[in-house]
Order: C-alpha cells, then sequence, then structure tokens
C-alpha cells in the first residue's frame, strides 16, 4: 500500500470555487472548500486504499522564493476570507479523520510533500502526491507518481514517469529546467523571452540542463541555436537560473509516517460540530 500526501492548499482552493458558497455550516458562513475537500480525499482513499495519509499545508509564498524573484505570486488574488476561515478550521477537521497533518510557515506545501516523498522513497515505499502543481512533477520516478484531480468530473489520472515524458518530453529531473526556460504563468515566472514549450524541451533534450543550455549559448553556430535564443539566454541567464531555484524543491526532515486509517466515527463529530450534516451522516454509515 502506498502512502498518500495531498496538497491540502490546492484541494482546498479547487473545492472552493468548484462548489457553491450556499453550503453552509452552524455559524452561517460557507463551508464548501471543507466538505469539497473531505469528500474528495474519501473517494480517492476508497480507490486507492494508502496506508497511511498525509495532509501539507505550508506558507501562500515561501519567503526564500519571493527573495529569489519579487514576481513570485504577485498576480495572485488575496484568499478570500469565507476561504481563509476554512483554512483555519481544515487542520483539526483531517485530523479528526485520522489524518496525519503537517505543515510550515516557511516553505511551501510542495516542499513538504517531495519530502515525505523522499523518505518513503528511502524506506522502500511507494508514494501517490494529490496536487495540481505540476511542479511536483519532479518527484516522480518508480516510486513516486502524482494524482491529478480530473476538472469537471470525479476521478483523478495518475502520473507516473512514462507519462511525465509524453507530456512535457522531458525526464522529471529535468522539470525544474524546464519550467525555468518555458516559465509558469500560475507562479507568475516569465522564463525565457520566445522560449515556449516546445523549444524548452527541445534545448534540454540536447543540452542536459539549463546550465548547459546557458553554456552553449555562449556559441549558438556551433551548438545550432538561433541568435534570438541564445541572445534571450545568455542575456536573461541569471534571471533563469533563479527561476529554476524557485521551482527546484526544498528538503524537509522527516519521520517516515506511520500508517493511519480515516476514523469515521470521530471525523463524523467534527463534521457535525462544523454543521456538515449530511457529511456527519454518511460518516456515521460507514
Amino acid at each position: 500500500m502506498a502512502l498518500l500526501v495531498v496538497d491540502a492548499p490546492f484541494l482546498l482552493y479547487r473545492s472552493f470555487f468548484a462548489l457553491p458558497d450556499s453550503i453552509r455550516g452552524a455559524d452561517g458562513r460557507p463551508v464548501n472548500a471543507l466538505l469539497g475537500s473531505v469528500n474528495n480525499l474519501l473517494r480517492v482513499i476508497e480507490e486507492i486504499a494508502p496506508r497511511a495519509v498525509v495532509i501539507c499545508f505550508g506558507a501562500e509564498d515561501a519567503p526564500y522564493r519571493v527573495q529569489l524573484y519579487a514576481g513570485y505570486h504577485a498576480q495572485r488574488p488575496p484568499m478570500p476570507d469565507d476561504l481563509r476561515w476554512q483554512f483555519e478550521a481544515a487542520p483539526a477537521l483531517y485530523e479528526a479523520l485520522g489524518w496525519q497533518v503537517e505543515a510550515s510557515d516557511e516553505l511551501e506545501a510542495d516542499d513538504l510533500l517531495g519530502s515525505l516523498a523522499l523518505v518513503e522513497s528511502a524506506a522502500g515505499g511507494e508514494t501517490l502526491i494529490l496536487t495540481g502543481d505540476r511542479d511536483m512533477y519532479q518527484c516522480v520516478n518508480e516510486s513516486v507518481s502524482v494524482l491529478y484531480l480530473k476538472q469537471g468530473a470525479a476521478g483523478f489520472e495518475t502520473v507516473d514517469l512514462e507519462e511525465v515524458v509524453r507530456r512535457y518530453r522531458v525526464l522529471p529531473e529535468q522539470v525544474p529546467d524546464f519550467i525555468a526556460l518555458r516559465g509558469d504563468p500560475s507562479d507568475g515566472l516569465p522564463g525565457a523571452p520566445g522560449i515556449g514549450e516546445k523549444t524548452a524541451a527541445d534545448l534540454l533534450l540536447a543540452h542536459g540542463t539549463l546550465e548547459s543550455t546557458i553554456a552553449a549559448a555562449q556559441d549558438p553556430a556551433a551548438h545550432g541555436l538561433r541568435p534570438l535564443i541564445a541572445a534571450a539566454l545568455t542575456e536573461h541567464a541569471d534571471a533563469l537560473r533563479a527561476y529554476r531555484d524557485i521551482a527546484l524543491l526544498r528538503t524537509v526532515e522527516f519521520q517516515r509516517p506511520a500508517d493511519n486509517r480515516t476514523d469515521p466515527a470521530v471525523g463524523a463529530a467534527a463534521a457535525s460540530a462544523l454543521g456538515m450534516g449530511q457529511l456527519a451522516g454518511r460518516l456515521e454509515a460507514a
């Protein structure tokens, strides 16, 4: 059985915007993000039967990433108040359901997810990372896959090593270099001017790494680089290195998570206290 590690910010945001805010709890405030996230997790758990569930929270904007590039996440709107209070209530609800919760004020959830996958792999286990962040493709290997929730439908897609290569044409370890070259609009990273997804993959297939690609730009004719591409790589070299560092996950020390199981009885009481009667009823029936 695999370890399931969950990107809590992704799941809560997705649920908040997927479900109407008319879903309200005991005090009249919306509980759509809480309800949607739990329902999604229960469906995934039922299908994959993980040995344990760990749900990760982190900083919205890790300080080290903002220091590397001031525009990181700069265009993202502030978290809605109706979602913020659900973020605050979520850890206690998840723990009541028997799931382990991990959090950091300095690092983002993706750093914690990747670190837990490393710990599980070192112990000989398998990890499934539930997220919507394609940066996490860098973690994929023979023992780690990404679960991608389908948009507008129930269920998920499994992104394994073969699927990463099919989607991006690069290996998982090249994903931070790929993001640096192509950019990442969701994170506010512009990438290299004039270099899109196809060119970024072509460059990495030819040169292996961002650093080797930048080096090749010093002699574009010898490496078959178009002048405009070589100029973009040379003129923006330091910025591209910063973008790669932003995309590269940081490592956190963890103990291997112990096995855990969903606790329907305690979870039902917590759901009932928040005013989610139907969810509480389903859990009690389980």
